[in-house]
């Protein structure tokens, strides 16, 4: 069966972006990108970088991991912005919007639909995992279907900002197994956990 996995990048207090939203890696950002975390990301997540920067690393394989990335709308604005009306056209893009009529490019799919059943349908689907880039709103609606998150914890903090989970996600405690790690010089920490299998859905 496939899974949903959070790939996601993460401050150590737990916030993927500061209070507006904008992109943080982007040219007025303040996260660190050096460039043991982008050989890392190559190497292991080579289909979660977008399409300028593979060709940048002259990356062309599609990738062992996912064939499909899901984001919400705001997440996808953010690309929008910057020029980029599909950061991931070597994967399946869907975009959950229910504000979004007409899609700004032929490879992007806007799912209007309920984010938990779509989901549901693809894991009963043949196929590579499914990437969940965000942002934390879509999460938030997606946080029990969960099965994977790859937390690419960054050695900064902000005090405020967009949560990992919106702060409308339900309350539910649970449990994950690190199933890898990897520490990289410049300080950013590449955690892997698996949902603990009594909370499997």
């Amino acid at each position: 069966m496939r899974r949903l996995v959070y790939v996601v990048a993460s401050t150590v207090d737990g916030f993927v972006a500061g209070p507006d939203g904008a992109d943080p890696t982007g040219p007025d950002g303040f996260w660190p990108v050096p460039p043991d975390y982008v050989e890392h990301l190559a190497a292991e997540y080579p289909e979660t970088l977008p399409a300028p920067a593979r060709v940048a690393l002259g990356i062309t394989a599609p990738g062992s991991r996912f064939d499909t990335v899901l984001e919400g709308r705001r997440s996808y604005e953010v690309g929008l912005r910057a020029g980029l009306t599909n950061a991931f056209p070597h994967l399946r893009h869907l975009v959950f919007s229910r504000t979004l009529t007409v899609s700004p490019d032929p490879g992007v799919e806007l799912v209007a639909a309920d984010p938990v059943a779509t989901v549901r349908e693809m894991k009963r689907q043949e196929g590579k995992d499914v990437w969940l880039v965000g942002g934390g709103e879509l999460a938030g609606v997606l946080y029990q279907e969960i099965d994977e998150l790859v937390v690419k914890l960054g050695p900064l903090t902000l005090g405020a900002g967009i949560p990992l989970f919106s702060r409308t996600a339900a309350f539910d405690p649970r449990t994950w197994t690190l199933t890898d790690h990897t520490v990289l010089t410049s300080g950013a920490l590449f955690l892997t956990y698996r949902r603990s299998p009594a909370q499997t859905t």
